[in-house]
């Protein structure tokens, strides 16, 4: 089968009631508007921790967005709790867990935001910082400690299909997050660094898979018009995996149009 604009899932936040306030589910509008935007049709993603059921729903997808939130359990990482860990809810945890399983078995294309970034890392096999100014001590700060907008530069890796999308100068980026990769998945590069060395992007090695992630927040309105570029080359791999589900060398998704 095969569409004009591919169909993208975008997970969602889960949100526990409080007084006054039932349980919610909630995504950062610039995911679903970027990705309109960039040419394919955004599908919100309910926190769903049954693979019986989010399973069938991301099988009829052609990509997948993981976003941005905050830690994951380090409990399910092997690690000690931290006073600096945040969590998010079991239930967004074990949904997300799903998809990169799902998205990995079918090497759909998948990008991962900030935490999404962090959990493609754990659930594909490597490790993160659990909380930087202890970890990295002499690291530039990644974010405002006040909850400020919070800029530092990145330089994409040579060779890499960020450099591709990017280009081989620094560029500002929206940081927003105490931690970070420790240790690279199986079949995974680093794609930039930030000015202390913290990996600020990975992607797969080969061309078989998009597979992306990156710390920064691209979706946020306002940012640099090259981060447009990113959603558009990942939303073009995504329309040349549905159908045949034989995606087109990634390297070259940077041009293709």
């Amino acid at each position: 089968m095969s569409k004009d604009r591919p169909l993208i899932g975008i997970n969602a936040d889960y949100q526990v009631a409080t007084r006054g306030r039932a349980p919610f589910t909630v995504v950062h509008s610039g995911y679903y508007d970027s990705i309109l935007l960039a040419g394919g049709l955004p599908i919100i993603l309910p926190p769903l921790h049954k693979e019986y059921d989010l399973a069938p729903i991301l099988e009829k997808l052609d990509g997948v967005v993981l976003t941005e939130g905050d830690d994951m359990d380090p409990r399910k990482m092997g690690l000690a709790p931290h006073p600096s860990i945040k969590t998010i809810h079991e239930r967004r945890e074990l949904a997300d867990r799903i998809i990169c399983k799902v998205a990995q078995a079918r090497r759909m294309p998948i990008l991962g935001i900030g935490l999404g970034m962090q959990q493609m890392a754990v659930c594909f096999g490597g490790g993160i910082y659990q909380h930087l100014p202890e970890d990295l001590p002499k690291s530039i700060p990644h974010r405002d400690p006040h909850g400020g907008l919070h800029r530092h530069v990145v330089k994409m890796a040579r060779n890499s299909l960020m450099e591709k999308i990017y280009g081989d100068e620094e560029i500002p980026v929206i940081s927003a997050h105490h931690q970070g990769i420790r240790k690279l998945p199986p079949g995974f590069r680093a794609a930039a660094h930030a000015p202390d060395g913290l990996i600020e992007a990975i992607e797969w090695k080969t061309n078989d898979w998009f597979a992306v992630g990156v710390q920064w927040h691209p979706q946020n309105e306002g940012n640099i018009s090259l981060d447009m570029q990113l959603m558009e080359t990942f939303v073009v791999a995504c329309a040349k995996w549905n159908g045949s589900k034989q995606a087109m060398p990634v390297l070259q998704l940077a041009k293709a149009g």
